[in-house]
């Protein structure tokens, strides 16, 4: 395994994205957000209207589709058949559907494939659901984020909002408890945090102080690593 690893988990709506991307900025690694991967899928099978009960028309579309993930300026950008498709990720519409199709195996054979290739050569901090007990399951850190519903709901509701997409906090919150279940309770790399993880509750933090705890902690263990090649 190439460079250091470093791997965020965490239920929706937990700041693992957000706090990735800024601790990955300011350590100077590189942001992998798994989660957008299972997204553009889910994307893909609304806009092509694939039949969700048919399992050879979703992999009929895997193989169809070309998916391109690029890194600019620290920012990760999802491409869909050349297009970048980043910010029609996000609602709750596609997240529960990638939280459906995420159960297939061989959906997860592909993506894991992808996310490991991505990485292998890379400094990187990588968030998602699997990512310490089954993406890198030898991650020289792994943390688990989570924080309660409500507060999840919220966060999410708000980010929805500035970008213009029309919900309610009442149907956010039930799309993201749908979700927890979902992921949790699926046979295949369940939503868990893995035996060695760090476990950390953002529930009534500011961005600024959970990054600041996530940060102290990826400092600590980097100076540890380097301490340990002397």
């Amino acid at each position: 395994m190439v460079g250091t690893k470093i791997a965020i988990d965490g239920p929706s709506g937990a700041g693992k994205s957000t706090i990735s991307e800024i601790v990955a900025h300011k350590i100077g690694f590189t942001h992998i957000d798994t989660g957008a991967t299972y997204r553009v899928i889910a994307y893909a099978i609304s806009r092509f209207n694939v039949n969700l009960k048919n399992e050879k028309e979703i992999r009929f579309l895997l193989d169809s589709i070309n998916i391109d993930i690029k890194f600019l300026e620290g920012k990760q950008f999802i491409y869909l058949n050349c297009e970048d498709v980043t910010d029609e990720l996000r609602s709750p519409k596609i997240s529960s559907l990638s939280s459906y199709i995420s159960k297939f195996p061989f959906v997860r054979k592909k993506l894991t494939h992808m996310q490991r290739k991505i990485a292998e050569d890379k400094n990187v901090i990588m968030d998602g659901r699997d990512i310490g007990t089954k993406v890198f399951k030898n991650a020289d850190l792994k943390i688990f984020l989570t924080a309660s519903l409500d507060e999840r709901a919220k966060r999410r509701y708000e980010e929805l909002e500035k970008k213009e997409i029309k919900t309610n906090f009442e149907y956010v919150r039930k799309s993201m408890k749908e979700r927890d279940t979902n992921d949790s309770k699926r046979s295949l790399s369940p939503l868990k945090p893995a035996t060695d993880a760090l476990i950390i509750d953002t529930t009534g933090n500011t961005l600024e102080k959970s990054v600041d705890t996530i940060l102290k902690i990826v400092r600590d263990k980097l100076s540890e690593l380097i301490n340990n090649k002397k």
